[in-house]
């Protein structure tokens, strides 16, 4: 494990994404266990590019731009969705203070489910393990399958440990938050227009 692994990894994960922003948002929203849930279930929908990469199913991504291009309008238009569940106060964002009922609560389950959509469709992250992961590997490396995976586990470890930092600092200053109705409303709605953002960039990106 090289350190300039360490420091790649280190930087890509703790650039802010959507990732990074739905971690805060439940953070936020529900609290310091489901930033830790949602943390899981972002580096869980890591799993599926991983896995992409070591298998060259990312190479197919690389070179049809149909594949390419109905992967990645399916992560815009959950962005747009996520975008619209938080400007109309709905679903992971929804500000409640704890212990208060909420018909729109959460399960763990649910929260890894998004969690896990959010990083799942967004076609660059195959394509970008199918980059970069070579590059840690030694070219004829006889154990090369074992050292991907090792490297794989270190970036879901780290992927996993950052985010959930990120969400526990929100939640420690949830309850400022949920104080303030207008706080409330302001993060709601800047919320949305990052999750359109977000999905405005992806649609724009290139194989």
């Amino acid at each position: 494990m090289t350190p300039e692994f360490l420091l790649t990894t280190l930087i890509i994960v703790a650039s802010p994404g959507t990732g990074v922003l739905y971690t805060l948002a439940a953070g936020l929203s529900r609290g310091p266990k489901a930033s830790v849930v949602a943390a899981f279930g972002c580096t869980l929908g890591i799993v599926p590019h991983l896995a992409a990469a070591m298998l060259g199913l990312a190479a197919l991504l690389h070179a049809s731009a149909l594949a390419f291009d109905l992967f990645k309008y399916a992560g815009v238009a959950y962005l747009l969705w996520m975008a619209w569940s938080a400007w109309r106060e709905r679903g992971p964002l929804s500000i409640a203070p704890a212990g208060e009922g909420n018909g729109n609560a959460q399960s763990a389950l649910q929260v890894t489910v998004h969690a896990v959509l959010i990083n799942l469709l967004n076609p660059k992250l195959s394509i970008f393990f199918f980059a970069f992961l070579p590059q840690f590997v030694q070219a004829g490396d006889p154990e090369a399958l074992p050292h991907m995976l090792a490297l794989s586990g270190v970036f879901m470890a780290m992927t996993f440990v950052v985010f959930a930092i990120y969400g526990l600092f929100a939640a420690s200053v949830r309850r400022q938050v949920v104080s303030r109705p207008a706080i409330v409303t302001w993060m709601r709605r800047t919320f949305a227009a990052a999750f359109v953002g977000l999905g405005a960039r992806l649609a724009l990106t290139e194989r």
